[in-house]
């Protein structure tokens, strides 16, 4: 299917997408502050900074996006079908990059935890009884 937008429109649509602060993230954030965790932000001395970091806990969480992170069996985890080998470099790029990551924080002794925007989307309160409970040693 051709894109429906023109290059410049699809290049600026591109361009609003941020790393940071992102809807999941904040969703997440205010969820995790309403259950009582109090977290710091972005922490640039941990590998990949992580968007949640709970040092009470040593736990860092990060928010994947399903596209850009290619959630296992997600079926927002699409490869556009322009420009294959480009999207298919990028999307091992990010995958790599987060695997690496993660090693390093849980060879300095850290819990890290995978939040994905479409679980988020299903059940977030699901999702925040589940961290409370990993966090709390309940589960």
């Amino acid at each position: 299917m051709a894109d429906t937008l023109t290059s410049e429109r699809r290049s600026w649509n591109m361009s609003r997408i941020r790393g940071r602060n992102t809807g999941p993230e904040m969703r997440l954030r205010s969820l995790l502050h309403r259950a009582g965790f109090r977290f710091r932000l972005h922490a640039k001395q941990l590998p990949g900074r992580p968007d949640v970091v709970l040092p009470r806990y040593r736990t860092a969480i990060f928010v994947h996006g399903c596209f850009w992170h290619r959630h296992p069996g997600c079926r927002n985890a699409t490869t556009p079908s322009t420009r294959r080998e480009f999207w298919q470099e990028k999307f091992d790029g990010n995958v790599s990059r987060d695997a690496r990551n993660r090693a390093a924080l849980e060879a300095a002794g850290w819990t890290v935890l995978t939040v994905w925007e479409c679980e988020l989307k299903a059940d977030a309160e699901g999702i925040v009884r589940r961290l409370a409970d990993e966090l709390r040693g309940d589960g």
